[in-house]
């Protein structure tokens, strides 16, 4: 089986060091509190319609507590999550979808390949391949320590129109 490529070139990134932090991220995202699910944005390119984040897996994440406590793993659905709000940023930022509040319309092709724990950083990675009034869909992989942890395509759509 051929190594799967990532959707953005590492090199074009640093991992240690954040272009937006979670101030610039809520100008565009109206998530709060446990429902943050992105830490900071590594990297954005309108051309390619491409973007890279992460999330800061720590012990007093919420989920750790109660999703298997003796060995907290990231839940999929939260990286899942985690990748329709770097989405929804992206949209909302660039307005591939002119005023409307995106929400999560479906998840493709998902799959889990290895896990998030406490004190790991996921990184984001979303390609755009196609945005109209009622939709926007994103590629998206979630790598840890160089290694894809998930990876799928999510589906956007208005839920609320904000003019």
């Amino acid at each position: 089986m051929a190594k799967r490529e990532f959707l953005v070139d590492p090199v074009l990134y640093n991992v240690d060091r954040s272009i937006f932090g979670i101030e610039h991220i809520r100008l565009y995202n109206s998530q709060r509190f446990e429902m943050e699910q992105l830490s900071g944005i590594l990297y954005e390119n309108f051309e390619d319609k491409s973007a890279v984040g992460y999330l800061d897996a720590t012990e007093s994440s919420f989920w750790v507590k109660g999703h298997m406590p003796d060995f907290p793993i990231m839940p999929g659905v939260i990286m899942c999550e985690a990748a329709a709000q770097l989405t929804g940023y992206f949209a909302n930022k660039y307005k591939l979808i002119p005023n409307a509040l995106l929400g999560l319309g479906g998840i493709d092709n998902a799959r889990f390949r290895s896990a998030v724990k406490p004190g790991n950083k996921l990184v984001i990675q979303i390609k755009i391949l196609h945005y109209k009034k009622i939709l926007i869909t994103s590629e998206f992989m979630g790598i840890v320590n160089d290694k894809i942890a998930c990876e799928g395509t999510i589906k956007g759509i208005p839920v609320k129109n904000t003019t």
